[in-house]
């Protein structure tokens, strides 16, 4: 065979192995292949191992399919009751329609960031610090709603808006922990009054059954004297009630005429033993 026709098929087959080459491409199993083909969109690619026409014929874009996790910069907020806070979140979303995402949009990360900003300072300057402070999964699920619905032109599904931290002015911060504190001493005395209270009726209701028994005030009596005899005390004084020794006067025989009357009931003081 010639030498010219030799050279001719090797520099044939070099150029068939370029083009080989040049065409081949790659998708991995979390991406896919957005191939334009002359400017006109045209089927995805991927994943595994795919073929394009090179030399400008087509020209691919590959998409990654993954949750993104996009974290929003701090925003200034005026909330609806006038307090100034810095507000930052995160959001994670993905791709669900690769074609376009790249077709409908110019970034779609940074558009989704930018949206995510505007929707962050317009939600929460709707609502008030209490509620941004303690309503803070409603307040995700709004957001999240608000930007997904923006979001789905563009082929993306945003899953989860969460806010990660509320910065409030150091004035705002003391006031928050004073009210925190005559909160807390309000509640202190409620229970201290409520306690006082349940006290006086359980001491009304003894004093009711006391005196509804004959025996229980000289019962109650005696138990006192065994309380305080108990003590370290040398010398115990205490009015003798009248009732022990009603029986003994009610026995006892009536003054003769122009007798004088007996003197009044006294104290009788009782002498305890000295301890210690």
């Amino acid at each position: 065979m010639d030498i010219g026709v030799l050279t001719v098929i090797a520099v044939i087959l070099v150029l068939a192995v370029i083009v080989a080459f040049s065409s081949l491409r790659i998708a991995n199993e979390y991406e896919r292949g957005v191939v334009f083909r002359l400017g006109r969109l045209i089927a995805l690619r991927g994943p595994g191992l795919f073929f394009i026409i090179p030399f400008g014929v087509d020209r691919l874009v590959k998409i990654d399919l993954r949750v993104i996790t996009l974290e929003v910069p701090p925003q200034e907020v005026i909330t609806n009751d006038n307090v100034t806070a810095k507000v930052n979140a995160v959001i994670y979303f993905q791709v669900i329609d690769a074609r376009k995402a790249v077709t409908q949009v110019l970034n779609y990360i940074n558009a989704t960031s930018q949206i995510a900003q505007t929707t962050l300072r317009a939600a929460l300057g709707q609502a008030t610090l209490d509620e941004l402070l303690a309503n803070r999964e409603k307040i995700n699920q709004n957001l999240q709603k608000i930007i997904d619905e923006q979001t789905e032109p563009w082929g993306i599904k945003v899953a989860v808006v969460e806010i990660k931290d509320v910065e409030l002015p150091s004035t705002m911060q003391r006031a928050m922990a004073k009210q925190a504190e005559a909160e807390r001493e309000k509640r202190a005395k409620i229970i201290n009054a409520d306690g006082e209270f349940q006290a006086s009726q359980t001491l009304a209701n003894a004093a009711r059954v006391i005196s509804s028994q004959k025996g229980a005030l000289q019962l109650r009596f005696l138990q006192t004297m065994v309380e305080i005899g108990s003590e370290k005390n040398t010398t115990i004084l205490l009015p003798f009630p009248i009732e022990l020794i009603r029986p003994l006067i009610d026995i006892a025989p009536a003054p003769e005429d122009g007798a004088p009357p007996p003197p009044p009931s006294m104290p009788v003081p009782t002498q305890g033993s000295k301890s210690g």
